[in-house]
């Protein structure tokens, strides 16, 4: 469950992006503050994953800001969700890492596709104790599935059949079995493991064994990110 704080000086808003939150799933609202003082005083008091921090507040500038919380919480990540628009916030924000900058008005699905890509990014490096560049280029965003060099892919890993079997996962609303995806993609059992388990280890997809009609277990395979939606 990732927690959030969410630091708006207008409480209307602050409810709008509280209302979007909760069509989010895996994510938990634990507070609200209306100034710098009151964020700081959240952070220093709960457990805060990540920060949805307004700039313009009335005791200080989120931006300033920014240097308080990287020096006290640098764990802490950091959404802006703001009406600034001038350049110079957003150099300032970049060089202090933030995960993302919103432009007030935001609507809903650009609100909850930025909390749902969070979500992946933080998902894709929770379970890996060491990474490779596949991993780093979906992490940082500079790769994806019609950029991909067949160089950077294992043996017996063709980039074209790969695109193939990742469209069908996002295609689904819950797991496929092993024989389910050779069916959809016209080949063998044995292809479909072999792309499947490429997408465990990578992070994209994660295997279950779930037991069928006559109770042997069945590996199935689910996009990462619709992980909770099938417990």
């Amino acid at each position: 469950m990732i927690k959030v704080v969410i630091a708006e000086d207008d409480f209307r808003i602050a409810q709008v992006q509280e209302q979007f939150l909760q069509k989010v799933p895996g994510v938990k609202l634990i507070g609200k503050a209306l100034n710098a003082k009151e964020t700081m005083e959240i952070l220093g008091d709960c457990e805060v994953d990540l920060l949805l921090l307004d700039i313009y507040m009335p005791d200080e500038l989120g931006t300033d800001l920014l240097l308080k919380i990287r020096e006290h919480y640098p764990m802490i990540d950091i959404i802006m969700v703001t009406a600034a628009t001038e350049r110079t916030m957003l150099e300032k924000a970049i060089k202090f890492g933030v995960s993302n900058y919103l432009l007030k008005p935001v609507t809903m699905e650009k609100f909850i596709e930025t909390i749902e890509a969070y979500k992946k990014k933080k998902k894709l490096l929770s379970n890996r104790d060491e990474v490779d560049q596949t991993l780093i280029d979906r992490y940082f965003g500079s790769s994806n599935q019609s950029t991909i060099n067949q160089k950077d892919l294992p043996s017996g890993v063709d980039r074209h059949t790969l695109k193939k079997v990742e469209e069908v996962m996002e295609e689904l609303e819950g797991g496929i079995s092993i024989e389910e995806m050779g069916e959809k993609i016209g080949a063998s059992r044995t292809t479909a493991r072999r792309y499947l388990e490429y997408l465990v280890s990578i992070n994209v997809c994660t295997a279950k064994h779930e037991y069928g009609i006559v109770g042997r277990p069945e590996r199935k395979y689910y996009l990462l990110e619709k992980e909770s939606n099938i417990r």
